[in-house]
């Protein structure tokens, strides 16, 4: 099971007569499933299952679908009004009429108004309903190519969270085997700094050797380096298990910048700060790309 982006967009169109239907998808981040749906007038009954269909197909990211919809020009009918008719002929023939005014026309008549009588067909419902069936099913063909772009755009970032992931645990080693952590390496700082502490004055030899202890206790990243691994593990799981797993990726990430910063604030050395701080931009993108994820 792969990976989805959040954004992507689509689009699909169709006839069925009289109707002519399109539908116009598009999705961007979000941090749970944000659902803007537009129709038309008249074509309000369709809320509910396109709201189901879109919900069945994408578990996050802010989505506005817009349907539109054109009818054919309807068709016309025209029936005369015999009665009418019959009655205007009937007393314009028994009126006398002056030599300038020519006879009497039918289409004379006929434009007289109320002698035919025009409207349009009744819509028939059969092809009312079938013309939502698929609009619907257009819905879901529209949603189909959404899916497929956001798992294409969504295996790209797998593999750019992955090689992020790899330079995280390679920034985690090289902190690990630092000099710097060696314990030859922290006796001698803290040698310097109980002889730093003595040239100013007296001190209990025994309070002191148990304060230095202390600090160095509270300098040991062997806890944070343990957890960004144990981070990275858990990250690249995800990524392997696939489906809509963006808000544990930023939940991890954000787990990720909470070791760094910790790691930085105990380092006290240049090349462990300077890993700490590399350490820092690389789960800033992470973290970056990961709010991506579906």
């Amino acid at each position: 099971m792969t990976i989805s982006s959040m954004t992507g967009f689509s689009q699909g169109a169709g006839f069925s007569a009289p109707f002519h239907w399109r539908w116009e998808i598009k999705t961007v981040n979000s941090k749970g499933l944000d659902l803007r749906l537009r129709l038309p007038a008249g074509f309000d009954g369709l809320d509910i299952p396109a709201r189901a269909a879109i919900s069945r197909a994408l578990a996050r990211g802010a989505c506005y679908a817009n349907l539109s919809v054109t009818r054919e020009s309807p068709a016309v009918t025209a029936k005369i009004n015999r009665d009418l008719l019959v009655h205007l002929m009937e007393t314009l023939s028994s009126l006398p009429h002056p030599e300038n005014i020519g006879p009497l026309t039918l289409d004379g008549l006929l434009g007289l108004r109320g002698v035919v009588e025009t409207g349009e067909v009744e819509e028939d419902e059969a092809a009312s309903a079938s013309a939502r069936a698929q609009i619907l099913a257009g819905l879901d063909a529209a949603l189909h190519q959404l899916q497929a772009m956001r798992r294409d755009e969504g295996e790209a970032l797998a593999v750019v969270l992955g090689q992020r992931l790899d330079r995280i645990e390679a920034l985690t080693r090289d902190a690990d085997a630092s000099p710097a952590r060696q314990p030859q390496a922290i006796r001698e700082k803290l040698r310097e700094a109980v002889a730093q502490l003595c040239e100013l004055g007296r001190f209990d030899e025994t309070r002191l050797y148990q304060e230095a202890v202390l600090l160095a206790a509270k300098a040991d990243i062997r806890e944070e380096l343990d957890r960004l691994l144990s981070h990275v593990g858990a990250a690249r799981k995800l990524l392997a298990e696939g489906g809509a797993v963006g808000r544990r990726l930023d939940f991890l990430a954000q787990e990720f910048g909470r070791e760094t910063n910790t790691l930085c604030a105990k380092s006290n050395d240049a090349s462990l700060t300077n890993l700490g701080l590399e350490l820092k931009v690389e789960v800033e993108q992470l973290r970056e790309q990961a709010q991506n994820i579906e």
